[in-house]
């Protein structure tokens, strides 16, 4: 809206307002005009809201802000934005960051002064600019920037007790999973989503790429899948129309309810200052601020905090109180605001006074909000809670007035490896089941599902034909993947899937599906011969703790809920010693993120099985749990995987891939890796002489196009790499799936699906790789054999024990044993072999172990019912 909205629309918005009506994108921008009358009605309308979020969280008339200070940890920055005073170059600074004892010694005043939070402020990527920030990090032994700020707030834990809140700009989501375990809580502004102001030369973003509104947006959205409380807001006055407000406003409330991790919403204005390029722009009003404070209260709602920043006000507190805000954000006793020096904190008794008159009384509160104080994990990391326990009232959430401030040590936790819970889950899942079809916090841990929905885009008619087979295409793809599988095209590797028509099997043409299967099946037989092969493998979950918040995941399970359980390295290694008597050649494992967990767990897991069998192949850990372990010992992932490599580790499950593709991912999943983090840990382990298998889960809130482009992407990292030793396509299985539960996926393929699929994997990864593998913990066995005839050349493991799609709902069984393998490929007319990992040939010791127990440890088959076994 480029003009000023008439009297009757505003009336109309306001009215909608009084009523607790949702304001759509036109009525925010409306209400932003509001002024003198229309202004006092939208405030009293915006207060009464904030007041109903008090209220419901037992804090009626209360106003919080963070005692704090100001830590500066560098001024140098690899932004150009023409308002800022804080940034400035090499030559007018004595040192390019503070060293360790400047900011210990201001961590330590702030301490004495009773501040509890640290904020450490410093400009993005400073050694991606100037030379002479790479090279201070390079002489005191620092990565990056960020391997600074997380040594330094550790040292502030450790020595002051003040909780750290790290405002460092644009950060990956690897970086957050890296900082997270150091600060309670982060920030970063959104400040616009207007791309005017980033793209066109003159505006104050132009040549700032950390200012790109679709990066910012990332980063917010990558914080909520990190699960950490974070602090964003809105800057207004530098150029932004009121629709480019309330757009941005709009942007911020998705990501607040998605994810549910965004803890405040600022409001500042703009305030102009002098050797900056904007400094003849006029400051923003202050009747302009309380209408977009206003509009951000009522568009963020009850339970969202908002904040405007005291010095910026001039004497509108009670103005700002008045338009909905609860919060005014840290104040410090001790140092400058050093984004608006000119502009000094209020005195905190000043300010207490100024609310009281204003009718509410001020209360002190951490850096982390109460409310995420109170819930705990996942929000806050295990290494931080006595740090944040020391503080906190733990009725409340707020700062405890008699907190002592005291450094504590900041370290892994204790005890990860304690045995607790439902140990014999991967027995009694056979035969008691679960305790529950779904997590106690099913509503809320995996963000909001009404938000989630608004992702997924519109669905197919039923009944709509596949538009490749109305072209024609499928006989010309037919000759293609016949003639030169390599040459097929996407529109036509498209066109041989759709031929299983859609989820409700409309569009399909059974004749044209035969035919591919049968090209697969041949191409089957030249690359891997007609041996059914399989392993004996024992899987071993080693928790299901996990906080991560994959929403297909029925598996991870919260430590206090009745199916979590965590192993001993004790029975970790005792069940992999079973494995071994029962003929095994491979331990499979993998487990939950478990929060308690240290970094260099994963390798004392290695160490305990090879201890205790040492030819065992040991084939653990997905790319999640090696980003995770990295992040907690802050190795590179390169480093990271040698240390593994050192510890055991033969090979790497090529898991948590799902489908490559980040839009698919962010709905499927919460809080999992992005693609290109997955891609970076396989080609990294490849890279690093250690194989690993590839995955695509399939047939939820994914199309055929994804999974061409998923067997596109595995080809290309094959043919650079060489690694993968499989591919293993993994239905989705949907009937304990939280994304299935809460009605936002389908449930899993067709059979036609599974057919097409598996056969056209034969086909585009033909020459690359040997090995397709199909999941008979995910098929029944009738469906095995069809993909048997269709390209498969593997069976997987007879794994012993199977908890994660036993989890999920798959009534197929937690092992398989050869007597049954043989008999599921009978009727295919083939042959089967056992193999090794490496499909290697085991040696007659193994293959005379493995004849005995019939693949499968007494200890897992001597708990069913004799008929079942």
């Amino acid at each position: 809206m480029s003009v000023n909205p008439t009297d009757t629309a505003l009336r109309r918005s306001l009215a909608r307002a009084r009523d607790g009506k949702a304001l759509d994108l036109t009525e925010a921008t409306v209400l932003l005009h509001a002024r003198d009358e229309h202004l006092a009605t939208l405030l009293e309308h915006a207060g009464r809201v904030r007041d109903a979020g008090l209220e419901a969280v037992g804090r009626q008339g209360i106003v919080t802000y963070s005692r704090k200070v100001f830590i500066p940890l560098t001024r140098l920055c690899r932004d150009r934005c023409g308002y800022c005073t804080f940034a400035t170059a090499p030559h007018k600074l004595e040192s390019m960051f503070l060293s360790p004892d400047e900011v210990l010694e201001i961590a330590g005043r702030g301490a004495a002064l009773g501040c509890k939070e640290a904020l450490f402020t410093l400009g993005d990527r400073p050694e991606d600019r100037w030379p002479q920030a790479r090279e201070w990090l390079d002489a005191h032994g620092y990565d990056d920037t960020l391997s600074y700020v997380r040594a330094m707030a550790v040292r502030v834990l450790e020595e002051t007790g003040l909780l750290p809140h790290l405002n460092p700009g644009v950060m990956t989501w690897r970086d957050l999973q890296r900082l997270k375990p150091v600060a309670p809580s982060m920030g970063m502004m959104l400040e616009t989503t207007s791309r005017r102001l980033f793209e066109i030369k003159g505006m104050p973003h132009y040549g700032s790429p950390d200012k790109d509104p679709a990066v910012r947006l990332r980063v917010l959205e990558d914080a909520g899948r990190t699960n950490v409380p974070f602090t964003s807001g809105i800057l207004i006055g530098i150029g932004e129309t009121a629709q480019e407000r309330a757009e941005s406003l709009f942007a911020l409330r998705r990501v607040a309810r998605e994810y549910g991790g965004l803890q405040e919403v600022i409001v500042q204005n703009f305030r102009a200052k002098p050797d900056t390029a904007m400094r003849g722009m006029p400051d923003a009003d202050l009747q302009e601020l309380a209408a977009m404070i206003a509009v951000t209260r009522l568009v963020m709602g009850p339970r969202m905090r908002v904040q405007a920043p005291p010095n910026l006000v001039d004497s509108e507190y009670e103005l700002m109180i008045r338009a909905g805000i609860d919060d005014w954000g840290g104040v410090s006793p001790l140092t400058p605001d050093h984004v608006n020096p000119e502009r000094p904190w209020p005195q905190i008794e000043d300010l207490a006074a100024r609310t009281a008159a204003a009718g509410f009384t001020l209360r002190e509160r951490l850096t982390i909000y109460p409310e995420f104080v109170l819930a705990g994990e996942p929000w806050l990391d295990p290494r931080l809670r006595a740090h944040v326990a020391a503080l906190a009232d733990p009725r409340t959430g707020l700062a405890r007035e008699d907190a002592v401030l005291a450094g504590r040590p900041w370290q892994e936790p204790d005890g990860g490896f304690a045995a607790s819970g439902r140990t014999d889950l991967h027995t009694a899942v056979d035969t008691e089941g679960r305790a529950a079809d779904r997590r106690d916090d099913f509503d809320n841990v995996y963000g909001d599902w009404d938000a989630l929905r608004e992702r997924l885009p519109a669905p197919a008619p039923p009944g709509a034909a596949a538009p490749a087979a109305l072209l024609g295409e499928v006989r010309r793809a037919l000759r293609q993947a016949a003639d030169d599988p390599a040459a097929l095209t996407d529109a036509q590797a498209l066109a041989l899937l759709d031929t299983a028509g859609d989820q409700h099997g409309a569009g399909a043409d059974d004749a044209a599906l035969e035919e591919l299967c049968r090209i697969a099946d041949d191409l089957r037989a030249e690359a891997a011969g007609d041996e059914v092969t399989y392993v004996v493998n024992r899987n071993i979950n080693f928790t299901n703790v996990c906080y991560t918040g994959c929403r297909f995941c029925a598996f991870a399970q919260r430590r206090t809920d009745a199916d979590a359980y965590t192993l001993s390295l004790e029975q970790v290694a005792d069940r992999a010693w079973e494995g071994w008597q029962a003929g095994a050649t491979e331990v499979c494992m993998q487990g939950g993120i478990h929060p308690d967990l240290p970094g260099d767990a994963y390798f004392d897991i290695a160490r305990a099985v090879k201890a205790r069998v040492p030819r065992m192949h040991v084939h653990a850990f997905s790319p999640m749990e090696v980003i995770n372990g990295a992040s907690r010992t802050n190795l590179s992932i390169e480093d990271w995987l040698v240390a593994a490599r050192e510890a055991g580790v033969d090979s790497l499950p090529g898991t948590a891939a799902e489908i490559l593709d980040d839009d698919v991912r962010w709905v499927l999943t919460k809080g999992k890796l992005p693609t290109r983090e997955w891609v970076e840990v396989i080609s990294t382990a490849h890279r690093a002489g250690i194989p690993t298998t590839s995955t695509m889960m399939y047939g939820h809130v994914d199309t055929h196009a994804h999974w061409v482009q998923h067997l596109r992407l595995i080809r290309r990292i094959q043919e650079d790499t060489g690694g993968f030793s499989e591919f293993v396509l993994l239905p989705f299985v949907h009937h304990s799936a939280p994304i299935y539960l809460a009605g936002i996926a389908r449930p899993g393929p067709t059979a036609r699906e599974n057919r097409a699929v598996h056969a056209l994997a034969r086909v585009l990864l033909h020459g690359a790789i040997a090995n397709i593998q199909c999941s008979w913990v995910k098929l029944q066995d009738d469906l095995c054999r069809q993909v048997l005839q269709g390209g498969v050349n593997d069976l997987g493991g007879t794994l012993m024990e199977e908890t994660i799609s036993r989890m999920a709902g798959s009534e197929n069984g937690s092992f398989k044993t050869i007597t049954d393998m043989a008999a599921m490929v009978a009727p295919t007319g083939r042959r089967i072999r056992q193999r090794t990992t490496s499909y290697g040939v085991p040696d007659a010791e193994r293959l005379t172990a493995s004849a005995a127990s019939d693949g499968v440890c007494g200890s897992v088959r001597g708990l069913l019912p004799l008929e079942q076994v």
